[in-house]
């Protein structure tokens, strides 16, 4: 072959290669975005997936940008087992269920202490900024969050907060080793933390509750056009606790935390540090909202429009100072809500109201007949009862044997679906249908009552308002928005669970999935 035939074969060769390697390298890039500065997660407390479709139509603000713009799952569900607050914040950022994360309710009876605990009561820290109380910590969670991991993974360099009206909304999802949570004390009227985070508020959180914040709002009225409940819009006239109740029950206290957002933002510079960094902002007064009108009320509906504009506030701020082309933001709920029952009356649909006596007395009064009288149960946490060990030991009876006389006695209760032992449970003994795989994924066998009482649909412990709990899908059911940087929007409708957000937020920003995750990642949405 002449000599310049062999240097255009050569030229030729090198050409080819390099094309192959820069495709190579251009698909590489694609596949692998930048990782975004700032991941938001926007949980609004007691919001059902139907209240985006609902009141689509007067949807203009963020609720309205996530839903054209983000990748929409029209079939997210809670996998677990009571539906409340703390239970689903704790799953969020985890990925994990109950059983493993140790958060299995708002509250439960701690054995060893012998008292009723809070997932987030920690005795050993001190409230900062509020009223001299003990604080408040994410000691009782057992796993990892995202930000736990994206810290780990980068020597601390990120920042990661978390803000609520609530110490649960604040705390749970952003985990172990957060740089701070904040959350509102309606006894002063103040954005609080704990000493689990630093000594002192930070010099720009005084300066915010210097200037009293919520007292802004005092003789003020919630306009909502057809709503009833008249003493719930109208705010008291003078600055005190009565006031900050009545803000934390109102679209008001919304207003106050979308504020105190921008403030966090501007004052902590997330997102413009060179690094990625975690938000948590939770809207804790739609739940206390919903709980005191139920979802098929005017206010309901005013407060979810109204939060749709507060959320677009917050992510126009965004844009302006990081751009949300480099942001990754979530719009989801820790659990729904049920219909109030007389408006299911109405509707001749079943569903009532069962009074904590009627479920627990049964069950006192077998276990008098059984073995004699005393003190049976110790406790209650939603529909668990927690027996009375000692009393049963200093009679020396059979434990089993004793949940089994009490799951008998609240078996033919009326209302009562299924009843399980702590035995059953912890021996994985159940039907297997769905609802009780929510059970059993939130069984704790160091938390965990004696017994999980599960009732029937639409059937609710609350003497008044509307309440939430159970694993049927009017609270399991939730909107699940995730809009970003190698996100695929679109509208995705299959069933997919609350446990996969984590992982999947690990894999876009390679990092180690939560440790007690058990989600999968949502491959469908990933460029």
């Amino acid at each position: 072959m002449p000599r310049f035939q062999k240097r255009v074969l050569a030229v030729l060769l090198l050409a080819v290669l390099v094309s192959l390697l820069g495709s190579g390298a251009s698909r590489a890039q694609r596949s692998s975005p930048a990782r975004p500065k700032l991941v938001l997660l926007i949980v609004v407390d007691q919001f059902r997936y139907d209240y985006l479709t609902r009141w689509r139509d007067q949807y203009t603000g963020g609720i309205y940008r996530l839903l054209t713009r983000g990748a929409v799952f029209t079939g997210a569900h809670h996998e677990h087992y009571p539906t409340v607050t703390a239970v689903g914040h704790a799953t969020l950022l985890s990925g994990a269920t109950p059983a493993l994360s140790g958060i299995m309710g708002n509250d439960w009876y701690d054995r060893e202490s012998g008292k009723q605990v809070t997932s987030v009561s920690d005795e050993s820290v001190q409230l900062l900024g509020g009223s001299p109380e003990t604080g408040s910590s994410p000691r009782r969670m057992l796993v990892s969050t995202l930000g736990d991991e994206l810290k780990m993974a980068n020597g601390g360099a990120s920042r990661v907060i978390g803000i609520s009206l609530k110490d649960r909304s604040a705390i749970l999802p952003v985990g172990h080793t957060a740089d701070a949570a904040y959350w509102f004390d309606n006894k002063t009227g103040n954005f609080v933390s704990s000493t689990y985070y630093f000594s002192d508020l930070p010099a720009w959180v005084k300066a915010v509750n210097q200037k009293r914040p919520a007292d802004q709002y005092a003789g003020k009225k919630w306009e909502v056009p057809g709503e009833r409940n008249a003493r719930m819009l109208q705010m008291p006239p003078a600055a005190g606790p009565a006031l900050y109740e009545a803000v934390y029950n109102s679209a008001f206290g919304n207003d106050l935390l979308a504020e105190f957002a921008q403030q966090v933002l501007a004052a902590e510079k997330l997102g413009q540090r060179g690094v990625t960094d975690v938000m948590s902002v939770s809207f804790s007064s739609n739940d206390a909202v919903g709980h005191l009108v139920g979802p098929d009320s005017p206010a309901v509906r005013d407060i979810s429009v109204r939060t749709d504009r507060l959320i677009e506030t917050l992510l126009a701020q965004i844009d302006q100072t990081i751009g949300l082309g480099q942001v990754l933001v979530i719009l989801t709920s820790d659990h729904g809500v049920a219909p109030l029952p007389e408006l299911l009356r109405q509707r001749k649909l079943p569903g009532g109201r069962m009074e904590s006596a009627a479920l627990f007395n049964p069950i006192q009064e077998a276990l008098d007949k059984t073995y004699g009288s005393g003190k049976w149960i110790l406790a209650t946490a939603g529909t668990s009862p927690y027996l009375n060990h000692a009393l049963i030991a200093a009679r020396e009876l059979d434990l089993a044997e004793v949940r089994r006389v009490a799951a008998r006695a609240a078996a033919p209760v009326p209302h009562v679906l299924r009843v399980y032992t702590w035995n059953q449970l912890q021996e994985g003994e159940t039907n297997g249908d769905l609802f009780s795989q929510r059970v059993l994924r939130s069984f704790n066998p160091e938390r965990s009552g004696d017994l999980e009482i599960l009732l029937e649909p639409y059937w609710i412990r609350a003497s008044t308002g509307a309440t939430h709990g159970t694993p049927y899908s009017y609270d399991t059911h939730v909107p699940l928005i995730i809009m970003g940087a190698g996100v695929r929007p679109g509208r995705y409708s299959q069933n997919v669970s609350m446990n996969d957000l984590a992982p999947t937020l690990a894999t876009l920003l390679e990092v180690e999935t939560p440790n007690g995750s058990v989600g999968r990642v949502l491959h469908e949405i990933l460029q």
